[in-house]
């Protein structure tokens, strides 16, 4: 019989942690064996995303759930603040990590990727999960290559707390490198009547966001060259989208040693 994936799920009383129960459930090679959060301590998680009782009851005491639920594999789509804390966490308790979480610095990515190779441990962090954004981003960067102008439009729903997106980000770094040692598109905004009106800028790339509700998370490549323009546009209609590239991350991540950073490096 097949030893199933233990799996911990950090921040499972948000919308994401939910869907991400109802997943790995559905997995017959994997099971939810820890629930962490500050939201509905003490309840089944199971039932609070809808499976039936898992015996899983939510804590805010992550040190006890690694220690008495030993999973193998920890799924965070928890809030940025505290991130670095939970992962440090889980990595010195033999914990590897599959990374959803958005807006957490730099520093805080850097310092885990040296705990990850140090205690030679998977961690994957990626902007999206969703198999079509992952192939709009690797659209968007050979398109990028023929067409000199790349502008991009996010749009998700008005509770997220950070902007531009992390796939956003990601796509714009994508076409830089991409087409990189090939001249940029200079913006030809000499007076900006609104301040921001011409988005964000990451190197020659304006990012717009939009955060209405309604939407759930699109994002819009659009580019332009002489006489013609070319858009990609990738849609989340259900947070659904996510689970089969977080199933697979959970997966390929047990036989990572080191960090990886994106979907697309485990498909």
């Amino acid at each position: 019989m097949t030893t199933k994936i233990k799996v911990l799920v950090a921040g499972a009383e948000g919308r994401m942690g939910r869907e991400v129960v109802r997943a790995v459930t559905a997995e017959s090679d994997m099971e939810v064996v820890g629930a962490f959060d500050m939201k509905g301590v003490g309840e089944d998680i199971g039932l609070d995303a809808g499976v039936g009782a898992l015996d899983v009851a939510v804590s805010d005491n992550l040190a006890d759930i690694l220690k008495t639920a030993k999973p193998k594999v920890m799924v965070d789509f928890a809030v940025a603040n505290g991130f670095e804390k939970r992962a440090m966490a889980a990595l010195d308790a033999g914990v590897r990590l599959v990374v959803g979480t958005t807006g957490v610095g730099e520093k805080s990515m850097k310092k885990i990727a040296d705990k990850a190779a140090t205690r030679k441990l998977g961690v994957l962090v990626a902007p999206n999960f969703a198999i079509g954004a992952v192939l709009m981003m690797q659209f968007a960067a050979e398109a990028a290559k023929h067409m000199k102008g790349v502008e991009i439009i996010e749009l998700h729903h008005d509770a997220k707390v950070d902007a531009p997106s992390g796939t956003a980000v990601a796509t714009a770094e994508r076409v830089m490198a991409a087409r990189k040692g090939m001249p940029g598109h200079a913006d030809p905004t000499k007076f900006e009547k609104l301040k921001g009106a011409r988005g964000g800028r990451l190197g020659d790339i304006s990012i717009h966001s939009v955060r209405l509700p309604g939407f759930l998370a699109s994002q819009e490549v659009i580019m332009g060259t002489q006489g013609q323009t070319l858009t990609i546009r990738h849609d989340t209609i259900s947070r659904e989208a996510f689970m089969p590239g977080v199933v697979l991350a959970v997966r390929r991540i047990m036989k990572k040693r080191s960090f990886v950073f994106g979907l697309e490096n485990l498909l």
